[in-house]
């Protein structure tokens, strides 16, 4: 019995850190002008729990008494505030990918970039950092299955996608690399509208093979412990 306690307690804590994580990541996507009001939401996975940010909340006013939580099937088992509206992304990433964090945003250049193009050109080689050209979600209506499908697709085999007319979504193996491939994705959608508005002049893009060698030489980059 003790030792079961222990348990619960340990678990107890687990979550704790991981909501307070999760919240420091929801208010820098506000910070760093991701999004704009309670616009995009963010997750993280604690075994079979999904900690969620709550919809219509400013991420500013969340305290450790708000903590937001459900199961793999969308129950909710923690917390009184209703979940983001876009659950069903968050969930339809959880169930199909190993991810341990999602983070969705309405980036500016981004979501701008969503309304030109099927796929964001590959204009640096950190495209590789995603997985490889990023891809288009067709438009849906938000917080339905179909967007939460639409987006799967566009996430095969990739860490990132833009989702048409509306904003992007990544993933990772933590709320930092998850937050950093958002942040990324988002520079390299400015960096592309910046170059291709030059009149007169066309971007160079890279290669698949360029792709490729940087993704290799990727796996290999940053410190070594």
């Amino acid at each position: 019995m003790a030792e079961q306690r222990r348990n619960e307690q340990e678990q107890q804590e687990q979550q704790e850190r991981m909501w307070a994580a999760l919240v420091a990541t929801a208010r820098r996507t506000v910070a760093d002008g991701l999004v704009v009001g309670t616009s995009g939401n963010v997750s993280a996975r604690v075994g079979d729990l999904v900690l969620v940010t709550p919809s219509g909340v400013p991420y500013d006013r969340l305290t450790p008494a708000d903590i937001t939580g459900v199961d793999l099937d969308g129950r909710q088992v923690l917390g009184t505030l209703v979940p983001t509206s876009e659950l069903p992304m968050h969930l339809a990433v959880y169930r199909t990918t190993d991810a341990l964090a999602v983070v969705h945003t309405h980036a500016v250049h981004a979501t701008a970039v969503s309304t030109l193009v099927t796929e964001l050109p590959p204009i640096h080689y950190m495209t590789a950092a995603l997985g490889g050209s990023v891809r288009v979600a067709p438009y849906a209506a938000y917080g339905t299955d179909e967007l939460a499908g639409n987006m799967l697709a566009a996430l095969a085999g990739r860490s990132g996608c833009l989702l048409r007319n509306h904003g992007t979504v990544t993933h990772g193996a933590t709320l930092d690399q998850a937050y950093d491939r958002t942040a990324q994705l988002e520079w390299m959608c400015r960096l592309w509208l910046t170059a291709s508005s030059v009149p007169g002049l066309t971007p160079a893009l890279l290669t698949e093979a360029h792709i490729a060698e940087a993704g290799a030489r990727l796996k290999g980059y940053g410190q070594r412990r």
